[in-house]
């Protein structure tokens, strides 16, 4: 009997022990985590640098209230982010996870709009499919209806535009003008909302569990960063999930050299070691909020020394490891070996993908980008096969959380060949494993 609950009455194996990107069971089952977690563990698990910064941390102290204290860990850790920033992002403001880290840019643009006079702005206009944490702030920006349709009541929805999902909606991502395309629908919004109301535009560079490792089609990026620029709206670059190196630059939005001015950031940060995210924003965004009173936003553990300890280690790692410059090869390997296992298994309708961040989408037809009948529930039946065969993969519903199906493959970023191969086999067992409980489905009618 367990007193714990969480999203279901699902039961798992408990957990005994994790090094590098394998996971054991107390009953000596190994796993290989080839999801990172929930896109988390990006320098693999049990890594003894880590623990030992850690553990000579908690020799001198374990918290440092932020109104008491400054500790030498969050300081050093914020220097090092700010090196890692594009140019002028220079103020970090700690928390303890994406959702936090979200609501904290948001609140930190509506308080920049404040002290200099453009109060009439507050809308936060995000996409659709999205997801942006699960706080109601953070959900008033999402779009995945099994997160959010049951809190509407309790919510001051964001207006939306669709996200760049140009291999469904039948357009060439190659092509820029398939980026400017995407990039007109914020424009339209913005103008139809009222220029003087938009705050800010948030999204993530490459898409994450609602989207499934979505990259942006050519010119879109840019494109965006030029509207916001326009209307005055500030652009908020949620690289929760591809920062910290998950797409092969410490930055996802580095790929297409797209300037944010604020940039919220978590998971990969504190690599599973200790709960930690950040916000970074340009140093003119904070510098009138701290001059009109200060910032009226904060949380127990922001700054936590231990956390930022932990953070600092994980950083040291993924520039010693050179792990983006690793995540870049073995992405394109990962990429390349999953269009394989599209040629070998039909129902395997597209993958895409940036880095170690990579997805497979089910398709009843490729042609017609059809999703298979969401009564399989696919996705989770999928995920549920491959941890049986000992490899944990991550899911999400592709089609705004209703239907369609998509795999995310996204290994700790420390993966080697051989790990690689492992995912591939245990991928192609569970598609074939997978592809036979369909065949035996009898047809609807």
């Amino acid at each position: 009997m367990s007193h714990l609950f969480y999203q279901g009455r699902g039961r798992k194996p408990v957990l005994d022990q994790a090094r590098g990107v394998y996971m054991w069971d107390k009953d000596g089952r190994r796993y290989l985590d080839g999801s990172s977690g929930a896109m988390v563990c990006n320098i693999g698990h049990s890594n003894p640098h880590v623990l030992a910064a850690m553990q000579r941390q908690m020799e001198k102290s374990t918290f440092g209230y932020r109104l008491h204290f400054e500790t030498e860990a969050s300081e050093k850790l914020a220097s090092r982010l700010v090196g890692l920033m594009p140019e002028g992002l220079s103020k970090v403001f700690f928390v303890s996870g994406g959702s936090e880290a979200v609501e904290s840019g948001m609140k930190l643009a509506r308080q920049y709009a404040l002290a200099v006079g453009q109060g009439t702005r507050w809308k936060v206009i995000s996409r659709a499919p999205s997801y942006h944490g699960c706080t109601l702030g953070a959900l008033a920006t999402t779009s995945y209806g099994p997160l959010t349709v049951p809190f509407e009541a309790m919510l001051r929805p964001m207006p939306k535009v669709p996200a760049p999902r140009a291999y469904l909606d039948g357009l060439d991502p190659d092509d820029p003008a398939t980026g400017r395309h995407y990039a007109d629908t914020l424009e339209a919004q913005i103008r139809a909302e009222g220029p003087e109301t938009v705050l800010a535009f948030l999204l993530e560079p490459v898409g994450g569990a609602s989207t499934g490792a979505l990259v942006p089609p050519e010119g879109y990026m840019e494109a965006v960063r030029e509207v916001c620029d326009r209307h005055g709206v500030l652009l908020i670059m949620d690289e929760v999930m591809t920062g910290a190196g998950r797409t092969g630059a410490f930055l996802g939005c580095e790929h297409w050299g797209t300037r944010p001015d604020i940039v919220v950031m978590s998971k990969g940060l504190g690599a599973g070691y200790a709960p930690l995210g950040a916000m970074i924003a340009d140093e003119r965004l904070v510098d009138p909020v701290l001059e009109a009173g200060g910032f009226a936003h904060g949380f127990t553990y922001a700054g936590n020394p231990l956390a930022c300890a932990a953070g600092l280690a994980v950083v040291d790692e993924i520039e010693r490891q050179g792990l983006c410059e690793n995540a870049r090869t073995m992405g394109e390997k990962l990429i390349a070996r999953l269009h394989g296992l599209m040629q070998k298994h039909e129902i395997v309708g597209d993958v895409r993908g940036k880095g170690l961040l990579t997805a497979f989408e089910f398709m009843a037809d490729r042609d017609s980008k059809a999703p298979l009948p969401k009564a399989l529930n696919a996705h989770q039946r999928f995920v549920d096969i491959a941890y049986a065969n000992g490899l944990i993969v991550y899911s999400r519903r592709t089609r705004d959380g209703v239907e369609g199906d998509h795999i995310l493959v996204c290994p700790p970023l420390i993966l080697t060949d051989t790990h690689l191969d492992e995912i591939v086999e245990g991928l192609d067992i569970s598609l074939s494993q997978f592809a036979a409980e369909l065949a035996s489905v009898p047809e609807p009618g």
